[in-house]
C-alpha cells in the first residue's frame, strides 16, 4: 500500500472507507524533466498528486510570453477536471523530474459517484473553495470564535415603546420598572429614543417640568439593523455612527434595541475590545494608549480565525474614530462645523487593517473663517504620528497645503486633473474617489464628489487611461517557479490587489457610484448588470484572500520572526497545499478581469 498524506482537502470529502479505497488503489509514477504527463485535447486517465518535483501548466493556444498559467509543487494535485470533462484544456510538462502519486480514472470517477461532495469540490468556484478553507480551519483547531457568527436576535431586548403623549414622570417610572437604558416614543410612524441621560438632563439642566411630554426631547435619526445581521455588525455600526445603541427592524417592523453594553458584555468573555476605551478616551494620552492597542487586537482576531470582513469593517470604524476624535481635540467646534476631514487610500476604502501612511485631506466650506488652519492641520498631522499613523511619502496629508482647499478650489482642481489627464492627475482623482469623510460636515464630501462624477464618468478617453492602470501589473501566474530563494516571492499587492481595486474604482466612476468599499462598488455593480454575481463574488473573494494573506506577511513582520523589508511579498512555499490552489484560481481571476478590462475600455490598441 502506497504512503500518501491524505489529511488534506479535497480528501478529507472522503470517510475512512473512501480514503482506505485511494490508498489500495493509488500508485507512484516516475517523470522526467520535460515529459509531457498530460497534452491539451487528450483524454484525462489518472489524477496526479505530485510527491515530489514540479510541473508547469501551459495554454497552447495564448502567445508564448502568456502560455505559462500555473506551477504545481509537492502536494499539488492536477488533472481531476481533465476527467471530469472528458479531455485536458491544458498541457502539463514537467519541469523539474517528478514522483507523482496517480489515481486511475474508473477509480476517481466511482469516488465521485459515491462522494458528492468530494465530486462538487472540483467544480467549485474560488468563493465556495475559501469557505471550504475556513471550515477546515476551524476543524484544525484554529476557533472561528462563536461570538463573530452570533446574531443581533440573540443580544437584542423587547423595545420599550410609550406614545407621543407619555410625560417624563411616567417614562421614568416606565424605565425603572423594566430595568432599561432607552425608550422609544412613537409619532405619525417615525420613532425617537430616550436615555436616562436625556430626561436627567432634561429635569436638571434644563429645568423641564414631570409633565413636559417626553417627545420633547426625543432624538428621531437612529441607526438600524435587522435581527440576522451579525452582532459584530452592529458593533461597527454603533462605532461607525458613534451611538451606544441600535433598532432592530424586520419588514418595516419595529421589533428591538441593541445596546452597546449589552454588546460588550456579549463579548467580553471572549475578545478583548478597545472600543470603549477609545470612546472614553478624553485626552491625546488616552486616545494614543487606545491606539497602541489595535495592533495586538488585530493579531488577537486573525489568530482566532475571524472572517477577513469583520476585521476590516471593525478596524475601520475604530481607526475612523481615532481620526475624528484627533480632530475634535485639535480644532475648534466652529471650525469643524465649516469643514470635513478626508481619509482616503485603504483608509477610505475601509480596506487597511493595520495602520499604513496617512493619507488625508481637508475641504473647507466657502464662506469660512479659519486664519489659523495651516498651523492647526500641521499639528493634526503630528498628532496622527504619535498616535501611530506614519507620515505619507508621497506628502497627501492636510500639512500640505496642495491639499487642503475650499470647496471651490477642490471643484477647480478636479475638473483641471479631468482636463489633464496626465500620470499625477490620474492618480489624485483616483484618492478623490476613495475618499471618506470621517470628521467635520460630510456634505461638503458629497457634493465634491457629484462633480467629480459629472466631470469624469462620460469621458471615455479618461476612463480608458485611468484604467490601463490595472494592467501596469501582470498576474504573476509565471513567477511560481522561481520562489525558492528566501527573498523572493509574489508581490501581492502589485499583482492581486491593485488590479482587483483600480478596475472596480474605474467601474464605480463610470457608474457614478458613490461607495467607497471594494464589495460595495461590486455589490452596486451586479445590481446595475455591470458584473455577473458569481464573477463579483469570486472578485471579492480573491481579494480578501490577497488581502488576508498580505496581512499574515505583516503580522509576521511585526512579531519579528521575518526581517524582510517587503511585506508584499507571499513566498508560495510556506502556503498550504489549499491555499496555493486558492492562491493559482485568484490569480486566473484578476487576469480573466484585466481582459475584461481591456475590452471594456479598449485597450487593445
Amino acid at each position: 500500500m502506497v504512503d500518501i498524506d491524505l489529511s488534506q482537502l479535497p480528501f478529507t470529502l472522503l470517510d475512512d472507507i473512501g480514503r482506505e479505497r485511494v490508498l489500495r488503489g493509488v500508485d507512484l509514477i516516475y517523470f522526467d524533466s520535460d515529459a509531457v504527463i498530460l497534452e491539451a485535447g487528450q483524454p484525462g486517465e489518472f489524477v496526479y498528486i505530485i510527491h515530489k518535483g514540479e510541473v508547469a501548466e501551459f495554454d497552447p493556444h495564448a502567445p508564448i510570453s502568456q502560455s505559462r498559467i500555473a506551477h504545481y509543487t509537492a502536494g499539488d494535485l492536477f488533472g481531476a477536471i481533465s476527467i471530469l470533462d472528458g479531455s485536458s484544456r491544458y498541457r502539463f510538462k514537467v519541469e523539474q523530474e517528478s514522483l507523482c502519486y496517480v489515481i486511475p480514472r474508473a477509480l476517481f470517477l466511482r469516488l465521485c459517484d459515491d462522494y458528492s461532495t468530494f465530486a462538487e469540490f472540483f467544480r467549485r468556484g474560488l468563493a465556495q473553495k475559501t469557505r471550504l478553507l475556513a471550515e477546515r480551519r476551524i476543524e484544525s483547531g484554529v476557533n472561528m470564535a462563536g461570538f463573530m457568527l452570533a446574531r443581533v436576535s440573540e443580544c437584542m431586548r423587547a423595545p420599550l415603546i410609550v406614545d407621543a403623549a407619555t410625560t417624563i414622570a411616567a417614562a421614568v417610572s416606565r424605565l425603572n420598572e423594566s430595568h432599561a437604558d432607552s425608550l422609544l416614543v412613537g409619532k405619525g410612524g417615525r420613532f425617537g429614543v430616550v436615555t436616562k441621560t436625556d430626561l436627567l438632563n432634561a429635569l436638571v439642566m434644563e429645568g423641564a417640568t414631570q409633565a413636559r411630554p417626553v417627545i420633547a426631547i426625543a432624538h428621531f435619526e437612529l441607526v438600524s439593523t435587522g435581527p440576522d445581521q451579525y452582532l459584530f455588525e452592529a458593533l461597527v455600526q454603533m462605532t461607525r455612527h458613534q451611538v451606544a445603541r441600535v433598532v432592530v427592524v424586520e419588514r418595516d417592523r419595529l421589533v428591538g434595541v441593541v445596546e452597546l453594553t449589552d454588546v460588550l458584555s456579549y463579548f467580553s468573555s471572549r475578545s478583548y475590545m478597545v472600543g470603549l476605551e477609545l470612546e472614553q478616551a478624553d485626552t491625546l494620552e488616552a486616545l494614543a494608549r487606545a491606539s497602541a492597542r489595535l495592533p495586538a487586537l488585530v493579531q488577537g482576531m486573525m489568530t482566532q480565525g475571524i472572517k477577513l470582513r469583520f476585521v476590516m469593517d471593525l478596524l475601520a470604524a475604530l481607526n475612523g474614530r481615532i481620526v475624528d476624535k484627533a480632530f475634535q481635540f485639535l480644532v475648534a467646534p466652529r471650525c469643524r462645523a465649516q469643514s470635513c476631514l478626508l481619509v482616503m487610500g485603504s483608509e477610505g476604502r475601509g480596506e487597511q487593517i493595520l495602520k499604513t501612511d496617512q493619507d488625508n485631506a481637508l475641504i473647507v466650506a466657502d464662506d469660512s473663517d479659519w486664519p489659523d488652519r495651516a498651523i492647526v492641520m500641521q499639528r493634526f498631522t503630528e498628532t496622527l504620528h504619535t498616535l501611530g499613523y506614519p507620515l505619507c511619502p508621497g506628502n497627501i496629508m492636510v500639512s500640505n497645503p496642495a491639499w487642503v482647499d475650499n470647496e471651490s478650489g477642490w471643484r477647480r482642481k478636479i475638473t483641471r486633473w479631468a482636463e489633464r489627464r496626465d500620470g499625477a492627475s490620474l492618480m489624485n482623482l483616483a484618492i478623490m474617489l476613495d475618499a471618506r469623510g470621517v470628521a467635520g460636515d460630510t456634505r461638503l464630501l458629497e457634493r465634491l464628489r457629484e462633480h467629480l462624477f459629472a466631470n469624469c464618468s462620460r469621458d471615455e478617453l479618461l476612463l480608458s487611461y485611468l484604467a490601463r492602470a490595472a494592467l501596469h501589473f501582470a498576474a504573476p501566474l509565471t513567477l511560481f517557479g522561481t520562489l525558492r530563494k528566501p527573498r523572493h516571492g509574489i508581490d501581492i499587492k502589485k499583482g492581486g490587489i491593485f488590479p482587483i481595486v483600480h478596475g472596480v474604482r474605474t467601474l464605480a466612476l463610470e457608474c457614478r457610484i458613490g461607495e467607497t468599499s471594494t464589495s460595495a462598488r461590486l455589490e452596486v455593480l451586479v445590481e446595475q448588470g455591470r458584473l455577473e454575481s458569481e464573477f463579483a463574488a469570486d472578485l471579492g473573494e480573491a481579494l480578501a484572500l490577497f488581502i488576508e494573506l498580505r496581512l499574515k506577511q505583516q503580522l509576521t513582520h511585526l512579531d519579528g520572526r521575518q526581517n524582510s523589508e517587503e511585506p508584499n511579498l507571499v513566498v508560495v512555499q510556506n502556503l498550504s497545499s489549499l491555499e496555493r490552489d486558492l492562491l493559482r484560481q485568484a490569480l486566473h481571476i484578476v487576469k480573466d478581469f484585466q481582459q475584461r478590462l481591456t475590452h471594456r475600455f479598449h485597450l487593445e490598441y
